[in-house]
């Protein structure tokens, strides 16, 4: 058995936590991924080739660089135990979150939230997806991540567009109201499926602040609080078309990792 530790430097919220998961269960002998969020490490203990589990984890563009890697004498037991009602959750909140930030984000005219529903949507994709990890084909995985990263990719470019007509049309502003208290709720909804995560691997009650803050989905949260404070205090839409833009950049690239795992 051997122990290998990673330093993964953009893996900084359970979606890419999962991501990892999936595309390194097509790798036969690894037992057990430990992942410490808050200090981006991965450690894995496998009997499978360390250059292997490397060139797998590179393919996913994450920064990654190894650490260490020894033998061990740890004995490590199969777990049994499902993750499919964990995933489950996060997967519901997050569908739930991208249709409240999505109508809303229309109604209100904010691209800011539309955006974030489509980042929403993209955590619930990585979600679905590890649930058909667990129990279908890796063929299956592969067909389904291919057609929701080209999905998402497709619903970020006319998000693009959007942005780019309204910059040049000079639409009403967006409700500044709306978009910060839905932001707040969605922060909040983040926040909880990150402790589910995180209490899943500790007895630990509590979860400490500092990894909160290091998840991308919870900082999106905060711009566009943000750019709604901005909207009202310029009285300007484009803080909202700003931080719209970046998100859908964020969306895009996102999708990338998961056709990632389609090859």
């Amino acid at each position: 058995m051997q122990k290998t530790v990673f330093k993964i430097s953009k893996m900084d919220c359970p979606s890419e936590e999962n991501l990892i998961k999936m595309k390194l269960s097509d790798i036969d002998g690894i037992k057990q991924l430990d992942f410490n969020l808050e200090e981006r490490i991965l450690t894995l203990y496998h009997n499978s080739n360390v250059n292997e589990i490397g060139n797998a984890l590179n393919e996913l563009k994450l920064n990654e660089s190894l650490i260490s890697s020894e033998d061990t004498d740890t004995i490590i037991t199969e777990s049994t135990r499902s993750q499919s009602k964990l995933l489950w959750t996060v997967l519901i909140i997050n569908f739930a979150f991208f249709i409240i930030e999505m109508s809303t984000g229309l109604i209100s005219k904010s691209m800011g939230l539309v955006a974030d529903s489509l980042d929403m949507l993209a955590d619930s994709f990585v979600y679905g997806l590890s649930l058909i990890a667990v129990g279908g084909t890796v063929l299956k995985k592969k067909r389904i991540a291919k057609y929701a990263g080209y999905f998402q990719i497709t619903l970020a470019i006319i998000g693009i567009v959007e942005v780019i007509l309204r910059f040049l049309g000079y639409e009403a502003l967006p409700v500044f109201s709306t978009m910060i208290i839905v932001s707040v709720f969605a922060l909040i909804a983040n926040g909880i499926c990150l402790y589910l995560l995180q209490k899943s691997k500790s007895q630990e009650a509590h979860m400490r602040a500092s990894m909160i803050f290091t998840s991308n989905d919870i900082i999106i949260n905060l711009g566009v609080i943000t750019a709604g404070v901005l909207v009202n205090w310029l009285h300007s839409g484009i803080p909202d078309l700003i931080i719209g833009i970046i998100v859908f950049g964020l969306v895009i690239q996102g999708a990338f990792r998961i056709l990632k795992l389609s090859k």
